[in-house]
């Protein structure tokens, strides 16, 4: 279990790049608006319930996740993207 501020989940959303949810789903196997819910969305008509639970408080109120999978497959997005920017400085320069 981990646990996050809503805020810095959106953050982690937020910093994603476009068609990131659809390799998320892809990737696990899991219907995009799972992943969604995942990151606060509400469409549990297509999309299926993800383990977190919310608790009211500063900075949005705490998200205690039960499973991280798809935390971790969007922090490891993040990172290559970081990887990509160093590599293209690193070039730069």
């Amino acid at each position: 279990m981990r646990t996050i501020t809503f805020n810095e989940l959106r953050k982690i959303k937020d910093s994603l790049p476009s068609g990131s949810m659809h390799r998320i789903a892809d990737e696990l196997g899991i219907h995009v608006d799972t992943v969604r819910n995942f990151f606060g969305g509400h469409n549990f008509k297509s999309g299926k319930s993800v383990g977190i639970h919310l608790e009211p408080g500063p900075d949005g109120g705490l998200v205690m996740i039960d499973d991280t999978t798809v935390l971790d497959r969007a922090l490891h997005i993040l990172d290559e993207i970081n990887i990509q920017k160093e590599e293209t400085t690193i070039i730069a320069v």
